[in-house]
């Protein structure tokens, strides 16, 4: 039996709405919508699906064309693919707008056909922005609607080599109940599109929201459907941004790429290694350079400690850019294995240039750094350190360690102090590394 269900329709132009409006978002009238009861079928598709010889399949329509941003081709692949799904989250502000309607205005100016909808902005305030990125081809279409339907009937008559649609949580489909980004919702748009997408060998871009803890919202089956699942990271406050690939069906994983943001938009820093050291100072003590590997790309960083005398009968301990768990792990370990006391010592420790770091390879950079600040007295300025340390004290390796080791050799970084040198000395490479920086002897 055909499922029932309540929808409101406007007495005087007919459009549909899955809610109570007091003006009818089609014809703009007044107290027009009235409860009607409708039923749901399965919606029958004339295509052709008799399946053929996977040899036989011809793949001249789905060759990837250029995105008119080189280092974004690079990491998606070989370009964007017609009919393939591309899932962008991030925080609200971070830039996915902006960086989708750049790559929009480049596409477009390669005399291909775009279609830019948007369940948030007016077309008013999507041209205004377009018009401080670039110029604006002709070929470049935008629709500002709520409903998914009127997305699909522009797709199927124009045809476009690429659409985007931010975003995918404020459209809502005629075929699901409920609010717009609730689960019914979200899976409905987003299979309306994929399906339409393919049948016409279109690239679609879905914009997602992500929740407070930084997870795309929404059910996770949306993830498994697209084919690349790529987030826009980073602090508002800040001009950089991180572009990570978590999921490619056509090029590698765990890829990352760096932003400024400028006046024009979203701009590729080319050789971001030592982008996140900034203008530092390697005379001041208290600070490590450690070369830390984000994904597949090995960045130097800068860590910096600060250990202070305290008042207060518990002391502090802050850690900004990392886990603060790790800064408790280190400080025992140091002080079991070094016989260090920092029972009456503040200890606040930070990632230099704003970016947040998760590798273990932080941990021989970190404790460095807070030796350094003990006892007032600077590294060498091109030294460079990594390396996990381990609740025994030894030196583990992590991963990566040739692409940090060849990044450190590039950059003219020396010493270079690895897993591979201090592994065997365990936590007493870290007593050794004190006394032929600091030029000290320490008697522990």
């Amino acid at each position: 039996m055909a499922k029932v269900r309540s929808i409101y329709k406007c007495s005087a132009c007919g459009a549909a709405s899955p809610q109570w409006k007091g003006q009818c978002p089609a014809c703009q009238e007044w107290n027009t919508l009235e409860l009607v009861q409708q039923e749901s079928r399965i919606q029958q598709y004339d295509t052709d699906n008799t399946p053929v010889p996977l040899s036989q399949v011809s793949s001249k329509r789905h060759q990837p064309y250029k995105s008119g941003i080189r280092a974004l081709d690079h990491i998606l692949g070989n370009g964007l693919v017609p009919g393939a799904a591309i899932l962008l989250g991030g925080e609200p502000g971070i830039g996915k707008s902006t960086l989708l309607l750049q790559v929009a205005q480049a596409v477009a100016a390669q005399e291909r056909t775009v279609l830019y909808a948007s369940g948030e902005e007016a077309l008013a305030q999507i041209k205004s922005r377009g018009e401080r990125l670039g110029d604006l081809p002709e070929s470049l279409l935008a629709i500002s609607t709520s409903r998914v339907e009127d997305v699909l009937a522009v797709l199927r008559e124009t045809r476009p080599t690429l659409v985007i649609v931010d975003s995918v949580q404020t459209l809502t489909s005629m075929a699901a109940e409920g609010l717009p980004g609730n689960v019914n919702q979200v899976r409905a748009v987003a299979t309306g599109l994929l399906e339409t997408c393919r049948a016409t060998d279109t690239t679609l871009v879905l914009v997602g929201h992500v929740t407070k803890d930084g997870a795309l919202a929404g059910p996770r089956l949306l993830e498994h459907m697209v084919d690349t699942v790529i987030s826009l990271e980073g602090d508002r406050r800040q001009m950089f941004r991180l572009l990570r690939v978590f999921k490619n069906r056509f090029g590698p994983n765990e890829e990352l790429l760096v932003f400024h943001m400028g006046q024009k938009g979203m701009e590729v820093i080319d050789d971001p290694s030592t982008f996140f050291l900034g203008a530092r100072d390697p005379a001041l003590s208290g600070a490590a350079v450690v070369m830390a590997l984000d994904g597949r790309r090995p960045l130097a960083v800068e860590v910096q400690a600060l250990a202070n005398r305290t008042f207060l009968s518990i002391p502090r301990r802050t850690a900004l850019g990392f886990d603060v768990n790790r800064l408790h792990l280190l400080l025992a370990v140091m002080e079991k294995r070094l016989k260090l006391n920092f029972g009456q010592m503040d200890i606040y420790a930070k990632v230099g240039g704003g970016i947040k770091l998760s590798d273990p390879g932080l941990d021989l950079a970190l404790s460095a750094a807070i030796l350094s600040s003990c006892y007032d007295m600077a590294l060498p300025e091109k030294c460079v350190l990594w390396g996990e340390i381990d609740l025994n004290g030894q030196i583990r390796p992590v991963s990566g360690d040739h692409l940090r080791l060849a990044q450190a050799r590039r950059l003219g970084f020396s010493p270079i102090i690895s897993p591979q040198d201090a592994g065997k000395q365990g936590i007493n490479a870290i007593a050794d590394l004190g006394r032929k920086l600091f030029c000290k002897k320490q008697e522990h």
